[in-house]
């Protein structure tokens, strides 16, 4: 079983894509006219700073994470048979799996992108090496209400979000009670928790106006870790943006499904591919 891997948001890098616009330049033309400005300037050049920011990072990732994806069918002519991709990368697991097409891909993502870039004035903190019912109860016992589990992407790594003041306080409490280190992350804003619950609402209420088809290959949900079916579309989409990403429950069902499951990350980065080894790691 071939899983495809495709990065989200904070696997942007300047130089992402290099090689790869001028292979596809209908595609890259076409993205351009439908956001406004160059992708290909943006990922290369960044000249005005902005890659990080969410409404560009994520719809610079999902160009660039199609390309790459593009790339590798043409060089290897191998179709995957599982999909599933971290937060917006689920919005290219979908483009692929025949759900909608390349074009409607980006009006979802620049929509994403701006709804979740308006709900700014939190942040997020990766947590390694602390298990997921210490660091509750760390959270708990300190007195931190208004922090929320984000990502679960590994047994030993577990993403926090929240009010900035709060990561900043609990970065320096959860590192001395045994987290081996807590590292920010490039984000404006507490992405997967209660405070997207109304970008999630307004995605929602985006979604309606667009119709989409089944899936030609299977996508796992980050909201339910389970296979998509033709009505998740818009409950999973919206209700994703202010739910925790469920990697590691995700991981663990396709490698119950699959044990030797072949994993192929997509992208510029290959920070997937060690969260999938580590979860392999804890389960034998």
């Amino acid at each position: 079983m071939d899983v495809y891997l495709f990065p989200g948001q904070g696997s942007q890098k300047k130089s992402m894509g290099l090689g790869l616009f001028d292979k596809y330049t209908h595609l890259v033309r076409q993205a351009d006219q439908v956001v406004g400005y160059s992708i290909k300037e943006l990922c290369l050049e960044d000249t005005h700073n902005v890659l990080d920011q969410t409404q560009y990072a994520q719809v610079a990732l999902y160009v660039v994470n199609c390309l790459y994806y593009l790339e590798e069918l043409r060089q290897t002519g191998v179709q995957p048979t599982i999909l599933i991709g971290h937060s917006l990368g689920e919005l290219n697991s979908l483009f692929v799996a025949g759900v909608y097409d390349f074009i409607t891909g980006i009006e979802l993502v620049a929509k994403r992108g701006s709804l979740m870039q308006q709900m700014s004035g939190g942040t997020m903190a990766a947590v390694l090496g602390l298990e997921l019912a210490k660091l509750k109860n760390l959270l708990l016992n300190f007195g931190f209400e208004r922090i929320d589990i984000a990502n679960l992407n590994s047994p030993q790594q577990t993403v926090i979000a929240g009010p900035i003041e709060d990561i900043e306080r609990a970065k320096l409490i959860l590192e001395k009670n045994g987290a081996q280190i807590v590292i920010p992350l490039k984000v404006n804003a507490a992405f997967h928790s209660r405070y997207m619950h109304e970008a999630g609402e307004k995605f929602a209420v985006f979604l309606k106006d667009y119709e989409f088809s089944e899936p030609k290959i299977p996508v796992i949900s980050n909201y339910s870790a389970r296979p998509y079916q033709l009505n998740d579309v818009i409950v999973n989409l919206s209700r994703q943006i202010s739910s925790p990403v469920r990697w590691t429950d995700s991981i663990t069902y396709l490698l119950q499904q699959q044990p030797k499951s072949n994993f192929m990350e997509v992208g510029s980065k290959k920070s997937l591919t060690k969260m999938v080894e580590q979860i392999k790691a804890s389960i034998g």
